[in-house]
C-alpha cells in the first residue's frame, strides 16, 4: 500500500490549537498500512513580504530554509511516513505579496476557476491511501485543488485531508471532496492553525502514528 499527502498555506482567522475536524459524518480513524511508500503531494505559496502570522503569514524557516506553511507540513509528513515529495504547481505564478495574494483567490473562487496544473502525478493507481493537504483560503479549498479533485478519480482509495487555516479550520472542503469524489472513503482530518505551525510537528507525529501510518 501506497500513500500520498497534498499540502498548501492558510488564510482567515486565528485559533488556538491544532484539531481533527467535526463534520458530521461517522468514518474510519486507522489506516492499514502493510507495504508500499509515501507520495506527499503539496501546494503552497510562500508570501515574499513579510507578513507576520497574525495578519496572515504562509511561511517560516525549518532549519534555515524558508518554506509555504504546508511545504513545512508536507516535510514532516514526508519524513514520517518515509514518503516522497510531489509539489503541485500551476501554469501561472500566484502573487508573492499578501494582498495580492489574497486578492487573487478571491477572484479565482469568485469566477469558480479551474487553474492549470504544471505538475501531474504519473503513477497514482500504486497508492491506496491519498492524504489531501490545502490551505483554507476564503473558507474553502484554493481552485488549483478543484482542478485536481477534477483531473484523478480517487475511487477505491481512503483520502484522509488536512488544512492550514486562520481560523475556520476546513469550513466546508471535507463535504465537498466527498461529493466531488463517488466511490471513494473520505476521513475527517486534522486542521493546523497558521500560527501553530512552526510547534505542529509532535501533534502531526501523533496524527499519523493514531492512523497506523508512522514508519
Amino acid at each position: 500500500m501506497c500513500v500520498i499527502v497534498l499540502c498548501a498555506f492558510a488564510a482567515c482567522r486565528n485559533t488556538d490549537v491544532p484539531e481533527i475536524a467535526a463534520t458530521g459524518q461517522q468514518t474510519a480513524t486507522t489506516v492499514s498500512r502493510t507495504s508500499g511508500k509515501a507520495l506527499v503531494v503539496y501546494f503552497s505559496v510562500p508570501e515574499t513580504d513579510g507578513v507576520d502570522a497574525s495578519s496572515g503569514a504562509s511561511r517560516l524557516v525549518a532549519d534555515g530554509k524558508l518554506q509555504g506553511n504546508t511545504e513545512y507540513v508536507a516535510t514532516v509528513i514526508s519524513e514520517a511516513t518515509d514518503g516522497d515529495l510531489f509539489e503541485i504547481k500551476t501554469v501561472h505564478t500566484y502573487p508573492g505579496t499578501h494582498k495580492e495574494l489574497i486578492d487573487a483567490a478571491k477572484k479565482e473562487s469568485d469566477e469558480d476557476a479551474r487553474p492549470a496544473l504544471a505538475t501531474h502525478i504519473k503513477n497514482l493507481d500504486e497508492y491506496d491511501v491519498v492524504f489531501v493537504g490545502f490551505p483554507n483560503w476564503w473558507y474553502d479549498m484554493p481552485q488549483p485543488l478543484y482542478t485536481f479533485f477534477d483531473e484523478y478519480d480517487f475511487s477505491g482509495k481512503t483520502v484522509v485531508p488536512f488544512c492550514t487555516h486562520g481560523g475556520s479550520r476546513f469550513s466546508d472542503a471535507i463535504k465537498t471532496i466527498r461529493e466531488m469524489e463517488q466511490g471513494t472513503t473520505v476521513l475527517d482530518g486534522y486542521a493546523i492553525a497558521r500560527d501553530r505551525v512552526a510547534g505542529s510537528q509532535d501533534g502531526i507525529l501523533n496524527w499519523i502514528e493514531k492512523m497506523g501510518m508512522r514508519k
